[in-house]
């Protein structure tokens, strides 16, 4: 089993917070050998996810947390955030449609993804991104 690398850390819900993880992502990747590997889809997942988080799942006054963990073999991404009621939908938007791709990125750059609850409220949406 290969050790992994963690970094977390609790976004504030504006515009600014996809840049805050490009950041956090940006220096954990930095930390690892072969790190950068990970940073084109890892970049678009975590923007997506944090957009979608701050987007539909934060209300005003809340937090988004997210918690990156990469290893040898992958790169996990989970965001947090309060609304449970409010799981992720994958759509396919039309051509005209200028928003809707978020999760079929997500989806198309992940190895696999998915939504839980998160205790005692909220829900977690994670994706992993191998190699």
């Amino acid at each position: 089993m290969s050790s992994s690398t963690s970094s977390t850390i609790w976004l504030p819900r504006s515009r600014r917070a996809p840049v805050e993880a490009r950041r956090r992502l940006s220096a954990l990747l930095a930390s690892v050998p072969d790190g950068e590997r990970y940073w084109d889809s890892g970049a678009l997942v975590v923007s997506e996810l944090v957009t979608n988080a701050v987007l539909h799942g934060a209300p005003p006054g809340y937090l988004v947390y997210l918690a990156l963990d990469v290893d040898s073999t992958r790169l996990r991404v989970e965001v947090h955030d309060v609304r449970r009621n409010r799981r992720p939908v994958l759509v396919a938007p039309g051509v005209t449609v200028e928003a809707g791709r978020g999760l079929q990125l997500v989806k198309s750059l992940s190895h696999k993804w998915g939504c839980c609850p998160r205790e005692p409220r909220g829900k977690i949406v994670w994706c992993e991104v191998a190699e």
